[in-house]
């Protein structure tokens, strides 16, 4: 296209950019804008010259802070050396993690450990920052948490029978014709949502109704030792869209960090409250707990049906999530919130497993400014999986389940025992529900004693799976 013919070279995006203008969202219309100007004969000074008015400023930079300016409190005692050792680990890496420029205050539970590089926020571990949502602070199962409903006089057994033949655990989701039902609304929201909206996501909510994954994840059935009633307990995250989400939330932190605070850790990036991006994440991590509390909701009531059993009293709470009072986001992992009005359907009781072999606690929470309003999400490890296969020694996994779980009805999925998710992968359970106590971080008001459990096992990695032999 040249002068002579009354046509003018289009303007590009590159050209945008030597102006001063910074891709974003925005970046598509202002490209069609000045392109009508160009098709209006407009010159390409008078277009820069147009549009120099929408160049914003330049963003102020966030230095990390220096280590120990903002301190956290510790709600953790020591009372061995793998106590002590993991003690160690976890205060490094949340000094590491206070200097990330948008925290004011943190705190570790008794369970805490960690669950990363350090500069990670361990397990156990709340991060309080302003106007700031962080997706790797909630990590990759957004909202994993537990459920519990009564049924009354039902047969622990026959309970436990009921789940087992209609839960889903291991990797994927579930084949069509064995689909539980999705809210149609709920899948329209998704449609709403920028972040959630994608083919993947919406395919997986479809898919992932009715499963509960792998890893720590469970289904527990226990009596209540105060009314000696019959409970359910489940245990789960978001599944498949959450994970979604989660990758796709990062992607958009990492370009803010880039932006607004290079020398912050990748896995700290955030993405600010107060921006359209922001307030579509907060938006769909909403719907993504709508999600998961269906998911909790359809297990228990396929069971309660398959088991034809009556039910009384159901509730929630999640322990991987943001929360928001005011201006602060509380980003919990592994920890759950511990002040009766955190959502609006918070009962003021929340559930903190321990292990397959000791009771669900059932517990009010005390908001103390020390847990900056949490209690623990469960018994934490001392370390790590693969240490305590190598502290096996000679004893088969067999040998161990029958000896760490006496008297209970435990399953595995796959049919494999996983040796990792035995008591002794475990904090002691007796000394996190002392430090409780001792830390006032919430009062028991019951324990659901264990009859039996069911999960996943010893599943190999999804991606394992995909390996077939080499090809010549």
């Amino acid at each position: 296209m040249t002068e002579d013919n009354k046509t003018f070279d289009p303007v590009t995006g590159e050209q945008l950019k030597d102006w001063g203008h910074r891709p974003g969202k925005h970046f598509p219309a202002l490209l069609a804008r000045a392109n009508e100007m160009r098709a209006a004969g407009l010159g390409l000074v008078r277009i820069r010259s147009e549009l120099e008015g929408e160049i914003p400023p330049e963003p102020v930079t966030m230095d990390l802070r220096a280590p120990g300016a903002v301190p956290f409190h510790e709600n953790i005692d020591i009372g061995d050396p793998d106590e002590e050792d993991n003690v160690l680990k976890v205060r490094a890496t949340m000094t590491e993690l206070m200097r990330t420029p948008t925290i004011e205050a943190g705190a570790i539970m008794p369970d805490a450990c960690p669950a990363g590089p350090v500069g990670t926020i361990p397990v156990g571990g709340v991060a309080a920052a302003r106007n700031a949502i962080h997706p790797g602070m909630h990590s990759a199962d957004i909202c994993c948490s537990v459920m519990i409903t009564d049924l009354g006089s039902a047969d622990p057994k026959a309970v436990l029978d009921a789940a087992q033949s209609v839960t889903h655990f291991g990797p994927g989701g579930r084949p069509q014709g064995n689909r539980f039902t999705v809210s149609l609304d709920l899948l329209d929201a998704f449609r709403a949502n920028a972040f959630l909206s994608n083919p993947k996501a919406l395919r997986m909510a479809q898919e992932h109704m009715g499963t509960q994954g792998d890893g720590n994840h469970f289904l527990f059935v226990g009596r209540s030792r105060k009314t000696g009633r019959t409970a359910i307990v489940t245990h789960h995250g978001s599944r498949g869209p959450g994970a979604v989400l989660y990758k796709l939330g990062m992607e958009v932190a990492e370009r803010y960090r880039k932006e607004l605070s290079p020398g912050t850790a990748k896995q700290n990036a955030w993405i600010p409250a107060d921006t359209e991006e922001g307030r579509d994440y907060w938006a769909a991590l909403q719907l993504i707990r709508k999600w998961t509390k269906a998911n909790h909701n359809a297990i228990h009531q396929a069971t309660v049906d398959a088991a034809r059993g009556d039910t009384g009293d159901r509730f929630w709470n999640e322990h991987n999530f943001v929360f928001r009072r005011g201006d602060i986001y509380l980003h919990g992992k592994g920890a759950t919130p511990a002040w009766g009005d955190y959502a609006a359907d918070a009962t003021g009781l929340t559930l903190i497993p321990l292990n397959m072999s000791e009771p669900v606690l059932v517990v009010r929470g005390k908001d103390a400014p020390k847990g900056l309003g949490f209690s623990p999400h469960g018994a934490g490890r001392n370390f790590s999986r693969s240490e305590h296969r190598r502290r096996m020694g000679r004893m088969t996994p067999e040998q161990m389940l029958k000896a760490e779980t006496e008297g209970l009805d435990i399953r595995f999925h796959a049919g494999v025992v996983d040796t990792s998710e035995l008591p002794s992968g475990y904090k002691k359970s007796s000394s996190v529900v002392d430090q409780i106590k001792s830390y006032d971080l919430a009062a028991i008001e019951d324990y659901i004693d264990p009859f039996g459990c069911i999960m996943a096992g010893d599943v190999p990695p999804f991606w394992a799976k995909k390996k077939g032999p080499m090809r010549a």
